[in-house]
C-alpha cells in the first residue's frame, strides 16, 4: 500500500474517527483536511469512508490508492506529511498519564502541557553573555569576551546550555507563531506562539552529558546541528531550532550554534564581520561534538550566512580530523550567502571529497541574497535560475515558489514542501532521486526542483 493509504488502514483499525486516542484522531482528521483541498476529495473521502466500515477489505483499499492516485495526492507534500505523522501517531505508545500526551516531535521526548508542546533545544554560542536578564535577553548581539571559569580565569568564547521552547498545539508546520498587533497581541503567550521559555546556562562537562543522555535514547543515536543566518537574535535561533525539530519529528538531540548576529537589517556588515570570527570557534565545537557525544548520525544545517562559518569550519575539520567524518550523515546548506565562485572551488570540493551527502536549497526569488549578491558584485551560492551552482558531490535543489516568508529567505523552515523534503531526507536517508522531487538535466550537470 501507498503511505496515505497505510496510514489511513492503520488509523482505522486503531479507533478511528471515533474511538482512537486523541493524538491519533487529530492527525487522522489533519490528514482528511489535506486531502480536502484536491478536485477529487468527494471520491477519495468517500473511499475512506467505505474502509472505515470495511477496514480489512482489500478491495476497497484499493479502490482508495487508485483515487489518490488519480487526483495526485500522493505528489503532493503536505498530504504526505500529514500522512507520516498520522502513523508515528499510531506506532506512538500511549502516555500513562491522561493529562500528559506525548509531543509528536521530537521524537518522544517532549510533553504536551495543557495546550502547548515544550521542546528541549541545546545550544552553544559565543555571545556575550548576562545570566541575570530574562531568557530572551541572555545573550547579546556582541562577541563574548571569554567565560569565567570562576577561578578569575577565562575557559574562552563559548557558552554552553539548554533552553524550553513552546510549540502551540495548533502550531503550523513551518510557522514561528509570534505575537501580532494585527490579532491585538501584546504578549508571548505559548498556547498561541512559539516561545522561548526559558535559557539555561550549564558547563561544558554537564552540557554534554546531557546530550549524551538524549542521544543514548533516541533510536538512531542521532543529532543535528542548526547554525542560523544574518539578523537573527539569540532568542529566535532558539525558537528556531525548536520548531524546526517539532516540525521534522526528529529523533535525538536538535542543537544549534548562536553567533553574535546583531538581529538587525542594518547590522549586514556588522555580522559578516562576526561570522568570520565566529569560524574558528564553531570549529573548535563541531570537533568537540562529534567527539564528545556519542552521536552516530549527526545532521549539519546551515542557513543564509551562518554557512561561511559552517562550510569552512566543516572543511577544515574533515582535512584536519577525517576520522570524525564518520559521524556526520549529512551536511544541509540553506540558502548560503557564500560567493559561488569561492564555494564552487575552494570549498566544495572539500565537503564531497570527504564523501558526506551535501544538499544545498537555493532560490531565484530569494531578496536577500539579491541585495547581497549588489553588496558583492558576484552571484552566492544560494542563487539559482540561470546562476544554479552545480558542484560535483552536492545535490542542488531549486526552492524557488516555496516561500512564504516576506524576504524569501527562510524557506528551508518556513514552506511544508522545503520541511518535508528534508523530512524525508533526515528520516529515510532517501538520496533527491528518492524523493518527491523532479530532475533538471543541463549542459552543467543536474539539479532537482519541487514536483509541481
Amino acid at each position: 500500500m501507498d503511505l496515505i493509504t497505510s496510514a489511513v488502514v492503520a488509523a482505522i483499525g486503531h479507533g478511528a474517527p471515533g474511538h482512537a486516542l486523541e493524538a491519533v484522531a487529530s492527525h487522522y482528521e489533519r490528514l482528511k483536511q489535506a486531502i480536502a483541498k484536491f478536485d477529487g476529495a468527494a471520491a477519495i473521502l468517500a473511499a475512506i469512508a467505505a474502509l472505515e466500515a470495511e477496514p480489512a477489505n482489500t478491495q476497497l483499499q484499493l479502490a482508495l490508492s487508485a483515487a489518490l492516485s488519480a487526483a495526485k495526492v500522493p505528489d503532493d507534500m503536505e498530504t504526505l506529511f500529514a500522512a507520516q505523522g498520522l502513523l508515528d501517531a499510531v506506532q506512538r505508545p500511549p502516555s500513562p498519564l491522561p493529562e500528559v500526551e506525548t509531543a509528536p516531535a521530537p521524537a518522544d521526548k517532549s510533553a504536551v502541557v495543557s495546550n502547548y508542546a515544550v521542546v528541549k533545544v541545546y545550544f552553544a554560542t559565543d555571545r556575550q553573555r548576562d545570566v541575570g536578564k530574562p531568557p530572551a535577553q541572555r545573550f547579546s548581539g556582541e562577541r563574548s569576551k571569554g567565560v569565567s571559569n570562576g577561578n578569575g580565569g577565562g575557559d574562552g568564547p563559548l557558552s554552553y546550555g539548554s533552553c524550553d521552547v513552546s510549540i502551540p498545539r495548533d502550531h503550523r508546520m513551518g510557522q514561528l507563531e509570534s505575537p501580532s498587533l494585527w490579532r491585538l497581541e501584546f504578549r508571548d503567550d505559548p498556547a498561541k506562539h512559539v516561545v522561548l521559555l526559558s535559557a539555561d546556562v550549564q558547563d561544558r562537562d554537564n552540557f554534554f552529558a546531557a546530550l549524551r543522555t538524549q542521544i543514548r535514547a533516541s533510536a538512531g543515536k542521532s543529532a543535528f546541528v542548526f547554525v542560523h543566518g544574518y539578523n537573527v537574535s539569540f532568542e529566535d535561533a532558539a525558537r528556531r531550532t525548536g520548531q524546526m525539530a517539532y516540525d521534522l519529528g526528529f529523533d535525538g538531540a536538535p542543537v544549534f550554534y548562536s553567533w553574535p548576529s546583531r538581529g538587525d537589517v542594518a547590522g549586514y556588515t556588522i555580522d559578516e564581520n562576526n561570522i568570520e570570527w565566529s569560524t574558528p570557534h564553531l570549529a573548535n565545537f563541531l570537533a568537540d561534538f562529534l567527539a564528545s557525544t556519542e552521536a552516530a548520525q549527526v545532521y549539519l544545517v546551515g542557513h543564509s550566512m551562518g554557512n561561511r562559518g559552517l562550510a569552512r569550519a566543516v572543511a577544515d575539520l574533515l582535512a584536519a580530523q577525517p576520522q570524525l567524518a564518520q559521524k556526520i550523515t549529512e551536511i544541509i546548506l540553506s540558502a548560503p550567502d557564500i560567493d559561488a565562485a569561492v564555494f564552487k572551488h575552494d570549498i566544495a570540493p572539500k565537503l564531497a571529497g570527504a564523501r558526506n551527502p551535501v544538499t544545498l536549497y537555493a532560490s531565484s526569488q530569494d531578496l536577500a541574497l539579491a541585495a547581497s549578491k549588489a553588496v558583492h558584485g558576484y552571484p552566492r551560492a544560494g542563487d539559482s535560475g540561470a546562476g544554479m551552482l552545480i558542484v560535483a558531490g552536492v545535490e542542488t535543489i531549486d526552492a524557488t515558489g516555496v516561500d512564504t516568508s516576506f524576504m524569501k529567505h527562510s524557506y528551508f523552515a518556513e514552506k511544508r514542501s522545503a520541511l518535508s523534503d528534508m523530512f524525508y531526507l533526515i528520516r529515510n536517508h532517501a538520496r533527491a532521486d528518492q524523493r518527491f522531487l523532479d530532475p533538471v538535466d543541463t549542459v552543467a550537470g543536474r539539479y532537482w526542483t519541487f514536483k509541481p
